[in-house]
């Protein structure tokens, strides 16, 4: 392999992943722009050991260990909180950006970049289709689950009280899952809003009034309301 074939190939990874990364960055995923071109131009790279070395099968041996080792990689932008599961889409794009660079590695640079075609495709428009999905789902009246979160406003120093009774009455309660419970400072000095988002079918949203009730007995709570998220707000804040 001359130098210029070898560069055109690496070149060609660090543009193919960078263009998956490009969306990415626009939605402020974790992997973002150099994430990708890294992977895809790394994977590119590791593939190109064995063309350089001559072996005839080594880099089929090692495009499965690439395939193997972004897992790692991909591992560390899933995150859980509550019941949500966020950075699966971007792991899968982050193991998209390492098969681009293991085509351009091997000299695949036409099908490396239809590839690259099909996974924008993936997180554009059908990122824009699912949304029709679930949209379609809730106008002809499917028993869909929507994310309502429930806030308590209460004295700094009951935090924690509040936060463990509002955990007791949600583990109580096998129909609303939890997707996230954090606090923040309030408006009021000295106060505290204790937030709990919460995956909920419609028919349950009467458990909703009874949490409600519950912690608004609390001498510490001054407020304390239940509404309705919006599903892409929250997938927006958590980074789904």
């Amino acid at each position: 392999m001359v130098v210029f074939d070898f560069a055109l190939r690496v070149a060609a990874a660090l543009t193919l992943g960078a263009m998956i990364g490009a969306e990415r960055q626009l939605r402020q995923r974790m992997a973002g722009l150099r994430t990708n071109a890294l992977v895809s131009v790394g994977a590119s790279l590791f593939v190109m050991v064995s063309v350089l070395e001559g072996d005839p099968d080594g880099h089929l041996r090692i495009a499965a260990q690439v395939v193997s080792g972004i897992g790692f990689l991909g591992a560390g932008v899933i995150m859980r909180e509550g019941m949500t599961v966020r950075g699966l889409n971007t792991a899968a794009t982050l193991w998209c950006s390492a098969a681009i660079g293991v085509l351009c590695g091997l000299g695949f640079a036409l099908e490396a970049a239809i590839g690259t075609g099909f996974v924008l495709v993936a997180n554009l428009v059908l990122r824009h289709l699912a949304q029709r999905i679930n949209a379609h789902g809730s106008e002809a009246g499917i028993e869909t689950e929507s994310i309502y979160r429930v806030t308590a406003v209460c004295e700094a120093e009951q935090e924690v009280q509040v936060r463990k009774l509002m955990l007791r009455l949600i583990s109580g309660m096998p129909a609303l899952m939890l997707q996230s419970l954090h606090s923040e400072d309030a408006a009021q000095a000295g106060r505290i809003e204790v937030r709990a988002d919460l995956l909920t079918p419609l028919s349950s949203l009467g458990l909703l009034e009874q949490i409600v009730s519950q912690v608004s007995l609390e001498g510490s709570v001054s407020a304390v309301r239940w509404a309705l998220v919006n599903n892409a707000e929250f997938v927006a804040e958590r980074g789904v």
